[in-house]
């Protein structure tokens, strides 16, 4: 009994899933449909990027802002591309006129042709590059009138003077050579005499 009410229940997961998945996929159909028919370009373009990803004003990411997202998955209708064929101008609703741009590294694009679109102009910059006049005295060089200093040799060098030890110890010392060559030598009899006994 279990293992049958198990059986239905999976059947019938598997087939709502199937179910919902054709909706929606009729649904998109006929919104693009829309989309197109609204338009005069029957391209367009589809978020294959696996997250959201910016709509913007203009084709740039530093010279325009972003006015919007689209999922991925998305679908939008194409008017367009810039004159370097990286952005795609797209009917957008919410955008300035109603369009906006998406880069195409981000989106699929369906067959057909696009024309080339010139970008918007851009807006004022938020802030006017000056420059701070105190930053700026900081680095101002005067000249100088006075002479610059001459070169001026150092003072002599002083030697150390070191006294000589006297004759008389010279004399009585062992030199630590003699120290040296007389276990050399003690050391060259012992290997002699070791060689002659294992004989």
């Amino acid at each position: 009994m279990k293992r049958n009410c198990f059986k239905v229940t999976y059947w019938i997961v598997i087939l709502a899933a199937l179910l919902a998945s054709f909706l929606s996929a009729s649904n998109r159909t006929g919104v693009l449909a829309q989309k197109v028919a609204q338009g005069s370009s029957d391209v367009f373009i589809t978020v294959t990027y696996t997250e959201q990803i910016n709509v913007r004003n203009g084709p740039s990411t530093v010279l325009y802002d972003i006015i919007g997202n689209m999922q991925p998955g998305e679908t939008a209708q194409a008017l367009g591309v810039s004159p370097g064929r990286d952005w795609v101008q797209i009917a957008y609703p919410a955008g300035p006129g109603g369009v906006a741009w998406v880069h195409t590294s981000l989106i699929s694009i369906s067959p057909g042709n696009l024309q080339i679109v010139e970008p918007p102009p851009t807006v004022t910059p938020r802030t006017t590059p000056t420059i701070d006049p105190t930053l700026a005295a900081a680095y101002v060089f005067e000249p100088t009138v006075t002479r610059m200093p001459t070169f001026t040799p150092p003072s002599p060098l002083e030697v150390p003077e070191f006294t000589a030890l006297p004759a008389e110890n010279v004399k009585n010392s062992v030199p630590m050579g003699a120290f040296v060559v007389g276990a050399g030598a003690l050391g060259i009899l012992g290997y002699l005499v070791s060689l002659l006994r294992r004989r």
